[in-house]
């Protein structure tokens, strides 16, 4: 049986530490004779709490609790994998333990019951049965979305299908279109209507609105039946077929493609294998918080080690799936607060349905994997970092080398995000050979990339220079902050790489590939079991 490893602090730093705590810990003893404690978090905001003089005290001794654990587990003497696995647990534990979290010392929570004679609790109760049956936490109220009805609106036809996804084709809003089809290829662990919530944020209307004859890649919610299903299916019978079907039905040699997150890194992989062939049916790329270099995962990187991938590798040589509600919670913890207490409280101890947000019932409508492509991508990405090895990673029978993916990319990251660190989506910039044009936007994965101009929200920067500096930090020295969305910029690059306007067409597909049904389609509604 493998020891547990021993710990050890600098003792000038743990010194500090304790000293600093006990002060603190004084403090607050003499403050809670006179009044009640300043609670600076938004779980003890609440005016029940600062009127309860018992709860702002334990709720003040956990928040300075909270704060001495994970200083000490920053100060861990160790490697830094080490400390941040330490770190990650702790924060679990740390969120776990809040005082908001249990009925008996929510001053908030009691107050309601109180005030609602009881009726708070009970439906708190009915809400956990529900949750409890429905096999998640409620981040939304679920029963006022449909999809197809009020999110994934956007008039379109399914014009091709295969095992792995529908291809949709969407209905033209301007006189004329750009000669080049555009091409979405969303990420395969979530849904597509990410890109197609609400009329008014919708990306797929705002990227039809400008011109563009648009498909968008819908990848089926895989079944048992799909449990052999690989990362060279995905890219084969997935990515590339998309593509030569968008050529065909827009008779043209070439298409723009735009991969979002993990359906960017099934793109980049794609082109990788397509020039490995010596074809070229892609025009310009477009990369929107995708990861292609993994030296940089962030707080994901806790999960990675040889042991862990050997587990799941195990697990998968046979097939089967990788449920999606398993790895849904995966990154709800990785903000638990935010993504998770947050909704028991209010849920469960509050007994309140949370509003309906479109966004938050995208996140909770979860999408299984095929567990041999699961597998294969944390080894040869997450593990390995292949892809930016040149003829390491072997793709559909190709060694690829991404130094011949020689075309014009746009590269998008978010500033804020924790799934792909801005870092990581900036390393991109020094993997292809073509010419690039970064732009980094406010906020974080997702809320940064839906962020229609019309809302004038958040900021993005750009840079005059067409070279990139090795760091991030450099190139931020050289980039301009421009107030509101990033989409007009992309908007102006696409249309540089889109071709001659021509009359719209009056029905979707074309030769053998005609209408199958309207969008969004049957792939996009099945839930995952």
């Amino acid at each position: 049986m493998k020891s547990l490893p021993i710990l050890s602090f600098p003792p000038d730093q743990l010194a500090k530490l304790q000293s600093d705590y006990a002060e603190e810990m004084k403090q607050l003893w003499q403050q809670g004779l006179q009044s009640n404690p300043v609670l600076k978090d938004r779980r003890f905001a609440g005016e029940a709490w600062q009127h309860n003089p018992v709860a702002a005290f334990n709720a003040a001794i956990y928040l300075l609790n909270a704060r001495t654990l994970m200083a000490m587990s920053d100060m861990v003497d160790t490697d830094d994998k080490t400390r941040a696995r330490i770190r990650f647990s702790v924060e679990q534990w740390v969120a776990a333990s809040s005082p908001s979290n249990f009925l008996a010392f929510n001053a908030e929570a009691q107050q309601k019951a109180i005030d609602s004679k009881g009726e708070s609790i009970v439906q708190g109760l009915q809400n956990m049965l529900h949750d409890m049956q429905q096999g998640h936490v409620s981040m939304t109220d679920e029963s006022k979305f449909e999809v197809g009805k009020n999110v994934a609106t956007s008039e379109g036809a399914v014009v091709f299908e295969n095992d792995i996804f529908q291809l949709i084709e969407y209905k033209p809003l301007t006189a004329k279109v750009y000669q080049r089809p555009f091409l979405l290829v969303p990420p395969s662990i979530n849904k597509f209507y990410i890109l197609d919530l609400q009329p008014t944020n919708s990306f797929i209307r705002h990227v039809v609105e400008q011109g563009h004859r648009t498909f968008v890649v819908s990848w089926r919610n895989p079944d048992a039946s799909m449990g052999h299903a690989t990362w060279d299916d995905y890219v084969e019978r997935g990515v590339i077929q998309a593509i030569k079907v968008a050529q065909d039905i827009g008779n043209m040699p070439q298409i723009n493609a735009l991969g979002f997150c993990v359906g960017g890194t099934l793109l980049t992989s794609a082109l990788a294998v397509l020039a490995a062939r010596g074809e070229d049916p892609v025009g310009s790329a477009t990369l929107l918080t995708t990861l292609v270099d993994f030296t940089d995962v962030g707080v994901l990187d806790v999960f990675i080690d040889e042991a862990f991938v050997q587990y799941r590798e195990a697990q998968f040589s046979k097939g089967g799936l990788m449920a999606g509600r398993d790895m849904a919670s995966t990154f709800s913890f990785l903000r638990p607060n935010d993504l998770v207490w947050n909704y028991v409280v209010g849920n469960y101890l509050k007994g309140e349905t949370p509003p309906p947000f479109d966004l938050l019932y995208w996140n909770s409508d979860a999408t299984n994997l095929p567990g041999p492509l699961y597998a294969w991508y944390l080894r040869n990405t997450y593990l390995e970092n292949k892809l930016v090895k040149p003829n390491q990673a072997v793709i559909c029978g190709e060694k690829v080398d991404l130094r011949k993916v020689d075309l014009p990319i746009y590269i998008y990251g978010s500033r804020e995000d924790h799934i792909v660190p801005i870092t990581a989506a900036y390393a991109s910039t020094h993997v292809f050979p073509g010419p690039k044009r970064f732009v980094m936007g406010a906020s974080g994965h997702i809320a940064g990339v839906i962020n229609p101009p019309a809302s004038g929200k958040r900021s993005h920067w750009v840079s005059k220079n067409s070279e990139y500096p090795a760091t991030l930090n450099e190139w931020v020295d050289t980039a301009t902050e421009k107030t509101g969305s990033w989409w007009p910029d992309w908007y102006a690059w696409l249309k540089k790489h889109a071709g001659q306007q021509v009359a719209a067409p009056k029905n979707y597909g074309r030769g053998k590939h005609k209408a199958i049904e309207p969008a969004p389609g049957r792939y996009v509604k099945v839930k995952a079991d």
